[in-house]
């Protein structure tokens, strides 16, 4: 039997210092789980992308500490613990270790994104949660790589853990992961990242434990109730300063992947002296197509989006969200209900963050820029590993441009607001361990996003196939159809697009979404992500900055003359002189 017992509320005050190097303990545990999970996972989402976050609640699932590496796993992992908490209850001792990926409930976004959790015992008595989120390559489905942009149902998209037992007090139930290794095309690198999260898991548990041990439990139990509480106390504080109204924005996700029908979106937002209220009633209903996200993936996208509006150098704690509160009818296209798709829940997920930043963008000009590029522009090419026959899977997503705001050019080449602080996958990497070879990484040159700070620049990533029996290639790069907007005048960003070029030269189509496309030795598959939006008149850009972007490469000739008014005595000049026929 569990023992719960929170803390008392005639435990005495802990004195600030002590509560202090507490906090600053708690903190520490969750980035050495992160640093922990990096070193010893197997796949290169993982360990060179940072695909995962690390987390530590309290023993009823609330975040105490978290470190991420994705934005968009914020304030997810609680609901993981809540949907471990409803299924086993008293059902757990020390050394269990549980997972799930049930994106309706605890998993939050797709089902290649694994949450797995531990309880944490001292002397007999349950204290806290570690719990760890990472994208696993491979999790089964009708599609290698586990998401695809065509799923009509959530059974073609992989393996559901709907809240397993792996471990029972640190023995594997050999059963479920069997069942696991048998449903997934790289057994061996799936199995090794779901180890290198039970040791991470493990490593929080030991770190917890000490930090009791020498502070006495019912310290580290007030020092938490402190966090929490002073995490609201910064959030009502933010937020009083917040201008107050109501303030509404809509949007259009693309498509669904299935039909080519836009997907109409919008939020209705509320901020009062004691509420922060996102409303997004009157948005689509749930997609046929896997663009849809969950509840919790639309809780996570707001999080992330009031921690920015109001104190993002803050550690986030389920405290500094109190004032928050998400409104949307079961459903629609934030807010799925099973069977439905999920594969692409980024789509949606990221759109109910920009809606917020859309609204409140004008009117919060010092926190808030013109719109991103958006999505997370995610590919899968489906391969060999180099000199072997053994499956390889890139999967990875892709940075692009930010708008930019009302004293700041946009930030080129960044990862999009739900990726956070992920990384680029390094061309010698994605050399080695696939047969690819990376034939141009460089900035998106393209007149678009023009402003008196203009947007910053997208990207462009061209793979060509080096196998002999070629490859196969998925991907999901919204904002094809519906742009980055621009803010008090300045130009929209450009589209994001997929573009595949045969051997031959041959180039097809650019495209937004495409499902299994065989590609041949010598095609190449080229990525290419838009700049965000301008803001302000662009021809009140001072013209030493239109001649420095001339000069750099970062616009065009015709964009300088006729979009930012540089005479042709000017455009010479920054090009010293040389010829600048267009």
């Amino acid at each position: 039997m569990v023992q719960r017992r929170m803390s008392s509320s005639t435990t005495p005050s802990l004195d600030p210092f002590t509560a202090e190097i507490i906090r600053e303990g708690l903190l520490a545990i969750a980035e050495e789980m992160f640093a922990s999970m990096g070193r010893t996972s197997k796949s290169p989402i993982i360990y060179e992308v940072l695909d995962y976050a690390c987390a530590l609640t309290t023993a009823d699932a609330q975040l105490i500490s978290q470190a991420n590496g994705v934005t968009g796993f914020l304030g997810t992992l609680t609901y993981a613990v809540q949907d471990i908490l409803n299924k086993f209850g008293d059902d757990m001792a020390p050394g269990d270790i549980f997972a799930t990926n049930d994106p309706y409930n605890g998993g939050g976004s797709h089902l290649s994104d694994v949450s797995m959790v531990m309880p944490i015992f001292v002397d007999g008595e349950l204290v806290a949660f570690a719990v760890n989120k990472a994208h696993w390559s491979e999790i089964g489905g009708k599609d290698a790589g586990s998401w695809t942009t065509d799923a009509t149902e959530i059974y073609q998209e992989g393996l559901q853990l709907p809240g397993v037992r792996l471990f029972r007090q640190g023995k594997p139930e050999q059963g479920v992961l069997d069942i696991i290794a048998a449903n997934v095309r790289t057994p061996d690198m799936t199995l090794g990242d779901l180890h290198a999260q039970a040791a991470c898991l493990r490593l929080a548990a030991l770190r917890t434990q000490e930090l009791c041990r020498k502070y006495g439990l019912e310290a580290v139990r007030e020092a938490i109730r402190l966090m929490l509480d002073h995490g609201e106390r910064m959030a009502r504080q933010a937020l009083a300063r917040l201008p107050k109204g109501v303030f509404e924005a809509e949007d259009f996700i693309d498509d669904d992947g299935i039909g080519d029908e836009p997907r109409r979106v919008r939020v209705r937002v509320t901020i009062t002296d004691e509420e922060f209220i996102a409303d997004f009633t009157g948005s689509a209903p749930q997609s046929r197509g896997p663009v849809n996200c969950s509840r919790v993936a639309l809780m996570s996208g707001v999080r992330a989006i009031f921690l920015a509006l109001t104190n993002p150098g803050l550690p986030a704690n389920e405290g500094f969200f109190r004032p928050l509160k998400v409104i949307c009818p079961d459903g629609t296209v934030f807010t799925v209900q099973r069977p439905a798709p999920v594969s692409t829940h980024w789509e949606a997920r990221l759109f109910a963050t920009e809606l917020v930043w859309k609204a409140l963008a004008p009117a919060v000009p010092e926190r808030l820029t013109a719109g991103h590029y958006l999505s997370v522009c995610a590919q899968v090419v489906v391969t060999t590993r180099p000199g072997t026959d053994q499956l390889a899977l890139l999967v990875e997503p892709n940075a692009g441009g930010w708008g930019a705001g009302f004293d700041k050019d946009g930030e080129d080449g960044l990862y999009c607001v739900g990726d956070g602080e992920t990384y680029v996958l390094p061309a010698e990497v994605a050399e080695a361990a696939y047969n690819v070879r990376v034939n141009r990484y460089a900035y998106h040159i393209v007149d678009a996003g023009e402003g008196r700070f203009r947007g910053g620049r997208g990207m462009v990533r061209e793979y060509i196939i080096t196998s002999d029996e070629g490859a196969i290639a998925t991907a999901s790069f919204g904002r094809h159809k519906f742009r980055p907007w621009g803010v008090a005048g300045g130009r929209d960003g450009s589209p994001n697009y997929v573009q595949v070029v045969r051997a031959d030269g041959r180039e097809e189509p650019p495209v937004g979404k495409i499902a299994r496309v065989r590609l041949a030795k010598g095609d190449m598959l080229r990525l290419v992500t838009g700049p965000g939006g301008g803001w302000g008149d662009p021809r009140e850009r001072p013209r030493v900055l239109v001649q420095a972007d001339l000069r750099a490469g970062m616009i065009s000739v015709q964009s300088a003359r006729d979009v930012y008014g540089l005479s042709e005595e000017e455009i010479a000049q920054a090009l010293g002189g040389k010829s600048h026929a267009d």
